[in-house]
C-alpha cells in the first residue's frame, strides 16, 4: 500500500509538471514566429506556453497592473528596461532579435517608390500602429519624416491599436497601405497577400526587440519561464527567427 501510495504521488507529481503552462506576453509582429517557437520548446520541455499579443506598451501596462504574465517579449528594450527598473523582472533585458519595417498593400498602390508614395493623392488612408504604444508605429513615423511625407501624410493616417490591427486594415482593404513588420508579411497565412517593400534602414531607428522574465507568476512559473527565455537562443529558435524575417544579435 505505501508503494502504491508513493507510485500515486510520483505520477500525480509527474502530471503536474507535464501540464505546467507559462504564459508569455508578446508584441504582435512575433504572433506567427512565437507560435512556432513555443511548439518546439513544448515538445522539448514539456511546458506549455500561452501566448498573449498586443502592442508593446499596452503590455507593459497590463504587466504593471498586475498581468499574471510570465516573461515579455517586447518590439523594443525600452519597455522591458521600464519593467526592470520599476523592479517587476526575474531576468536582465536581453535582446532576441531585431526587427525589419516594411510597407505593405492589397490595393494595387504601386510600392517602386517606397515610403514616397504616401504623399501620393492616390493613397487615401495609411494604417500605423499607434506610435504612442507600438515600437514599429514610432519607426513608420520615424521613416515618413525621413522622406519628408509626413505631412502630407498626416490627414490620411489611420491609427490601429497593433501592427495585428494594421494587419487586418491592409488585409481588408480598409485602407491603401500600412506598415508592417517583415515577420507579418512572411507568415503562410500572409505571404501571397498583396504587395510589399522594406523600408530602408537608414530611414528608421533600429527595432531592438527584447525580453524580460516578470515576477507576476508563482516561482515556478518563474523557472520555467526563464527556461524558455534560454531557449529563445537555441538553435531551432533562431532559426525559426530568421526564417521569419529577424536579424539576429551577435554572439559574444
Amino acid at each position: 500500500m505505501k508503494l502504491l501510495t508513493l507510485a500515486l504521488a510520483s505520477l500525480t507529481f509527474a502530471s503536474a509538471l507535464a501540464a505546467q503552462t507559462i504564459t508569455v506576453a508578446a508584441a504582435a509582429n512575433l504572433k506567427y514566429a512565437l507560435g512556432d517557437i513555443a511548439h518546439e520548446f513544448t515538445k522539448e520541455s514539456g511546458i506549455n506556453v500561452k501566448i498573449i499579443t498586443g502592442a508593446s506598451g499596452k503590455l507593459t501596462q497590463q504587466i504593471m497592473s498586475g498581468a499574471p504574465y510570465d516573461a515579455f517579449l517586447s518590439a523594443d528594450v525600452e519597455y522591458p528596461a521600464k519593467l526592470a527598473k520599476a523592479g517587476y523582472t526575474t531576468t536582465p533585458v536581453q535582446v532576441y532579435a531585431y526587427g525589419t519595417l516594411i510597407l505593405w498593400s492589397d490595393t494595387g498602390v504601386d510600392l517602386s517608390r517606397g515610403v514616397a508614395v504616401v504623399a501620393d493623392p492616390s493613397v487615401k488612408k495609411i494604417a500605423v500602429a499607434n506610435p504612442k504604444t507600438a515600437p514599429y508605429g514610432i519607426e513608420a513615423m520615424n521613416a515618413m519624416k525621413f522622406y519628408k511625407a509626413d505631412r502630407a501624410a498626416k490627414e490620411k493616417l489611420i491609427i490601429a491599436e497593433s501592427i495585428s490591427q494594421v494587419g487586418a486594415y491592409v488585409t481588408t482593404k480598409a485602407v491603401d497601405v500600412g506598415f508592417m513588420a517583415k515577420s507579418v508579411v512572411l507568415a503562410p497565412e500572409m505571404k501571397n497577400v498583396g504587395k510589399w517593400v522594406e523600408v530602408n534602414d537608414k530611414a528608421y531607428n533600429t527595432i531592438d526587440q527584447a525580453m524580460v522574465g516578470l515576477k507576476n507568476g508563482s516561482p515556478e512559473n518563474q523557472i520555467a519561464a526563464k527556461k524558455f527565455l534560454r531557449y529563445m537562443s537555441s538553435p531551432k529558435a533562431t532559426a525559426i527567427l530568421k526564417a521569419n524575417g529577424y536579424s539576429l544579435p551577435t554572439k559574444k
